[in-house]
């Protein structure tokens, strides 16, 4: 039988091309038609599944139902403020837009299942998906399950190379306050939407300091009305909060409506909106479950030290759960270096990701 080991030259070249390639949610076409060249070049059983009249995902299986999905997204955040976003090398870490989230994992995925192409390991019982969108609206992973039903999963996010088989669920938090329009000189607390907007953020932060030591809240977007030299008369925030698993993001939002409601209908804001636009709830995967054994044994067997953690952050994975797929994540890089002005991961773990998900493709 072949050798089933990564070949660390093809991977670095692959990754590197990947994260030259400029790829925000919406823009994906040229990595999407880059990847799908090279992995016809290597003998990948690969195809277009289209999402929308220009996006397209890639999956590469060679069977008509497949039991197991490895996934991963080709889509980055935007470079907004990044000046260098390409690739580049900086004290031992490769560094650019999407190394941490996630090329690196997609890199690692398609070196794995080439590698198992090669040695004849291939199943028909696991599909490879590079999906489009998923920072974003996840239309990707939507448009897969529409096609595809799948029993457990994979999803190649970074964590450490830590398996986290737990996964926070996610509520996204719009809320606007309206105020009234006055000269600059004129301001005082009356109407004053801001002023609102701000002493109940201050409320929401206090909360979960002292009640929810387990909630993430990141206050993402804060604005106003541009009014020139007067009191603006509208202001908005977009709240993100990541819960533990185990509680409904349904009933959370309902608590953050009220506990809103509590706050803004005697403030001094004239009138006020909340709007939740993202709502997921998390999941545990029990360890006994196909996909979590397969990880943790494949781990195992490179002496790979594990402690398993929950997952913080939204990913398309609370989408593949809803779906009723067993899923776990684990990919290489950091977290906390992704959607940053110096992401950037250590490539060690791009390898050791692509040599587990190698052994977890011998396991069929």
């Amino acid at each position: 039988m072949p050798d089933q080991t990564i070949h660390r030259k093809r991977l670095f070249s692959l990754f590197r091309k990947m994260v030259d390639i400029y790829s925000p949610s919406n823009k994906e076409e040229e990595i999407t038609s880059f990847l799908h060249e090279a992995l016809k070049s290597n003998g990948l059983p690969v195809k277009l599944q289209p999402v929308d009249e220009s996006r397209s995902n890639l999956i590469i299986c060679s069977g008509e139902r497949p039991s197991t999905l490895f996934l991963g997204h080709v889509d980055t955040v935007p470079a907004y403020d990044i000046e260098q976003y390409s690739f580049n090398e900086r004290d031992g870490f490769c560094c650019g837009l999407g190394t941490a989230d996630m090329k690196g994992g997609c890199a690692a995925l398609i070196e794995a299942f080439t590698c198992a192409c090669e040695c004849g390991i291939l199943t028909d019982d696991a599909a490879l998906a590079l999906v489009v969108g998923e920072e974003e609206t996840g239309d990707g992973t939507e448009t897969l399950l529409e096609k595809m039903k799948f029993e457990s999963a994979l999803v190649a996010e970074p964590t450490n190379l830590s398996p986290c088989l737990n996964h926070y669920g996610y509520v996204e938090m719009v809320v606007r306050t309206f105020g009234c329009r006055r000269h600059a000189a004129m301001s005082d607390s009356e109407t004053n939407a801001i002023r609102a907007l701000l002493r109940f953020l201050l409320q929401v932060e206090t909360r979960i300091e002292n009640n929810e030591p387990e909630t993430v809240l990141n206050i993402r977007d804060l604005h106003s009305s541009e009014s020139g030299f007067a009191v603006p008369d509208r202001c908005a925030a977009s709240l993100d909060l990541h819960i533990p698993p185990g509680r409904s993001a349904g009933d959370y939002a309902d608590e953050m409506r009220d506990f809103a409601a509590q706050w803004l209908d005697d403030s001094r804001a004239s009138r006020y909106e909340i709007d939740f636009t993202t709502l997921a709830d998390g999941y545990r995967t029990d360890p006994h479950d196909f996909i979590a054994k397969m990880l943790l044994s494949a781990l195992d067997k490179h002496g790979i030290a594990h402690s398993p953690a929950p997952f913080k952050s939204h990913s398309d994975a609370n989408l593949l759960n809803d779906a009723g797929c067993s899923t776990v994540i684990f990919g290489p890089g950091q977290l906390a270096r992704a959607h940053t002005i110096d992401e950037s991961v250590d490539f060690s773990q791009v390898e050791v990701a692509a040599q587990v998900y190698l052994s977890m493709l011998g396991c069929f």
